[in-house]
């Protein structure tokens, strides 16, 4: 048997648009919804949503035949927990809040086995390996993964070139929500001094040759991102496309507004 093959990360060649939407629900069952529907990738969010790592075992089991590709977000940096997300299988992992090329390489060796890194070996007792049935799962590993780190705040806009730079990480992330706080913009990503500091990213990013990502539940800026570079957009969260739909639902018989997606997430 072999590694199975990354299709986010092969997607990213492409470079052709990759529409995803962010899974909240710490659900397989919900998760496994979103990813029959047609988006290209989707975020399981170990960060905000309330997920352990058998809630995002369950949801990498449930996608696993759909041809949308699951992107894992770990909580923190924790060399250890990354080593338990790549072990049950996860093979895209984006890391939040990442501002310094040391940061970045210190991500790039928590998933490298030694002497490349620090990655501990499971072998026949994880999933990763199919318990042992992928052929030189240790040499071959490092081939299939992709790391996304986020770049969304300040400092890591400042040291956005050496995190770009660092070889190991795949692509960057946009957080507008976290970076507009982080600015003194809060709720207003799309404040002048934030999008120049996007575009900065973006720019800086490409030039290091590699791809960028964000989170964008308006259209009108999801379209404005890709314009401006991003080749993989969250463009919506399935959270609030069940709030949206059923206020919208019951706003035909009770007369209630529509709700339009944030733009502080």
């Amino acid at each position: 048997m072999q590694v199975p093959t990354n299709t986010f990360k092969q997607a990213m060649t492409h470079q052709a648009p990759m529409w995803g939407c962010w899974a909240g629900f710490a659900t397989g069952y919900a998760t496994e919804i979103v990813a029959s529907t047609g988006f290209d990738w989707l975020l399981i969010d170990g960060e905000h949503a309330p997920n352990t790592l058998p809630s995002i075992l369950a949801q990498l089991q449930a996608v696993a035949p759909y041809s949308t590709a699951p992107v894992v977000r770990s909580v923190n940096h924790d060399p250890a927990l990354i080593k338990q997300l790549l072990d049950i299988g996860a093979q895209t992992l984006m890391i939040p809040m990442v501002e310094s090329g040391d940061q970045a390489a210190a991500l790039v060796r928590a998933t490298r086995y030694p002497p490349q890194g620090v990655r501990g070996v499971g072998g026949g007792v994880v999933r990763a390996t199919r318990w042992d049935g992928v052929d030189d799962y240790l040499a071959k590993a490092h081939e299939s993964l992709c790391l996304i780190v986020q770049v969304e705040s300040p400092k890591g806009v400042e040291h956005v070139e050496a995190i770009a730079e660092t070889e190991g990480v795949d692509a960057v992330f946009i957080g507008p929500a976290d970076l507009s706080v982080g600015m003194g913009y809060p709720g207003n990503p799309t404040h002048p001094n934030v999008q120049s500091a996007i575009e900065r990213v973006i720019q800086t990013v490409h030039a290091a040759g590699k791809p960028v990502g964000i989170l964008a539940p308006v259209e009108e800026d999801a379209r404005r991102y890709q314009k401006l570079g991003c080749q993989f957009i969250a463009v919506g969260i399935d959270i609030s496309l069940l709030r949206q739909g059923a206020l919208a639902t019951i706003g035909r018989y009770k007369e209630q507004p529509a709700e339009r997606p944030s733009r502080t997430y």
